[in-house]
């Protein structure tokens, strides 16, 4: 039987660099264009969030595993709830999200459970990192209510973590399995990675150095 402490440790110790450099300063320089203001994070935020959303309910939606399904609709109506208070933040009609990112394409590429749902705590790690990055632009902006938002988010992230571990050890039934599963959350963190350095990248920025 899989032991989701040691398989989520594994996943962070083998994607080190890249979940630290996700969690760098440069992040949101990525996420927003260079462009690094309220409305620029709120609207990247917003972005992450919807995809996020769609995602999940679109997994839950096909999954015939009956655990995750419950557990990837229980993460879509969380996302869909991030959504909408970003969006209030934001406070426009009518929100068109931008291009999907590149690690949920990613996502709606799998179709098998196990592998979904590795790469369900691939997301959630690269996401926590990125999270704190907006907690720590709102703290810096002297908006500590915003930022005490986005620390929920985190803290919801935390329980999604607990919960992607109860299921990864329901649906791992052999070392097989464990490897797809630990491959599948690698792939989820490269993807973001990539995408993060190919952004710096187009900006003329170096994205290996850690700030």
């Amino acid at each position: 039987m899989t032991d989701s402490e040691t398989f989520i440790e594994a996943v962070r110790e083998d994607n080190q660099t890249e979940l630290s450099r996700l969690g760098s300063s440069k992040s949101l320089y990525a996420d927003t264009g260079g462009d690094i203001d309220t409305e620029p994070v709120l609207r990247a935020t917003a972005d992450a969030e919807h995809a996020a959303w769609q995602t999940f309910e679109a997994w839950a939606d096909s999954e015939e595993d009956e655990a995750a399904r419950d557990a990837f609709d229980t993460t879509a109506a969380e996302e869909r709830a991030h959504y909408e208070t970003v969006i209030d933040y934001l406070d426009v009609e009518d929100y068109e999200p931008g291009e999907i990112p590149d690690l949920h394409e990613y996502l709606r590429g799998l179709e098998s459970t196990v592998e979904r749902v590795g790469a369900f705590i691939g997301r959630i790690l690269a996401s926590k990192r990125s999270k704190e990055q907006v907690v720590g632009y709102f703290v810096g902006d002297a908006d500590p209510q915003t930022a005490g938002v986005f620390r929920e988010f985190g803290a919801e992230l935390d329980d999604q973590l607990e919960r992607a571990g109860e299921l990864l050890e329901d649906v791992c039934d052999s070392a097989d399995d464990d490897e797809r599963a630990q491959r599948a959350a690698t792939g989820a963190i490269e993807a973001a990675y990539d995408e993060y350095v190919a952004n710096l990248e187009a900006m003329g920025a170096n994205p290996k150095p850690v700030c």
